[in-house]
């Protein structure tokens, strides 16, 4: 029989989960998730050769692809959504793919992650090429679908990085970049939604953090890119202009209506203004 994968072993701790009681429950959950953040460090350095590659692509008009099924694709594409609001992105430069498609990001499609030729045929439609990178995401690290969107990446000279929670499975033994933290047995057997999901979600919302900052999408601690589409996105691009520019919020507001909300269109006028003031 071949050996059962890290994802699918039986944690023996919750062996009998089904007889505690709620908060026993949660304090199990709760405790195995530190797991996953200690298994999250350990594999840093790893992403920070996933940043590098990646503000090189992005810096260089390459794209982001972030491509998975189920858990894990939902992730990758929730976090490459939130990409273009916070900093400002066009939504042409990250990108999440799923396994069945957008409506597999509420309903399960049955067979799509199986299915060994669609990864490929996402990617090839979306003409990936030399200059751009792409995420594999699979906490087993062995679904067919991200498996063949890998193969067809390397063919068409894209970049390649996983994150899984395999070290030694097809995916992370595939790509250039492996980050694969060994997050262990899931409370409730295979249910990677868990541990494995946690880990992931972590992993790219760091990845995606650090890569902005590095291509200047923040100042100080600011993202100065932010699309205010909201009445709440609008006040926090008044409190940062505020901030940064040292100004007032009836200033602010001002040099936002002129900018059409561009916080960092903005700080260029005032930074403009004020070298014209100090060379008089």
């Amino acid at each position: 029989m071949a050996e059962r994968r890290p994802t699918e072993a039986a944690l023996e701790r919750s062996l009998a989960l089904d007889e505690l009681d709620a908060e026993e429950i949660l304090q199990l959950i709760h405790a195995e998730d530190a797991i996953a953040h200690a298994a999250v460090a350990v594999v840093l350095p790893r992403v920070a050769e996933a940043v590098e590659v990646l503000v090189c692509a992005l810096s260089g008009g390459g794209r982001w692809f972030n491509i998975g099924a189920g858990t894990s694709g939902r992730l990758g594409v929730l976090d490459a959504s939130e990409i273009p609001p916070t900093y400002g992105l066009p939504p042409r430069s990250v990108q999440g793919i799923m396994a069945g498609g957008d409506h597999a990001l509420r309903n399960a499609i049955e067979g799509a992650e199986d299915d060994t030729e669609a990864g490929a045929l996402e990617l090839e439609e979306r003409g990936v090429t030399l200059g751009d990178v792409v995420v594999g995401l699979s906490a087993s690290g062995t679904t067919p679908f991200v498996l063949s969107a890998i193969d067809a990446a390397g063919r068409l000279g894209a970049r390649t990085v996983a994150i899984t929670c395999d070290p030694d499975s097809p995916l992370a033994e595939s790509v250039e970049i492996s980050i694969a933290p060994e997050v262990g047995p899931e409370v409730v057997t295979g249910s990677t939604r868990m541990k494995g999901g946690l880990a992931q979600k972590m992993i790219l919302t760091a990845l995606s953090t650090a890569v902005m900052v590095r291509i200047g999408r923040v100042r100080g601690h600011h993202m100065t890119h932010i699309s205010p589409g909201s009445s709440k996105l609008r006040g926090r691009a008044v409190r940062i202009l505020m901030e940064l520019a040292d100004v007032d919020r009836v200033r602010a507001r001002d040099l936002l209506r002129t900018t059409e909300g561009s916080v960092e269109a903005a700080l260029q006028i005032v930074e403009t203004e004020r070298r014209g003031s100090a060379q008089r």
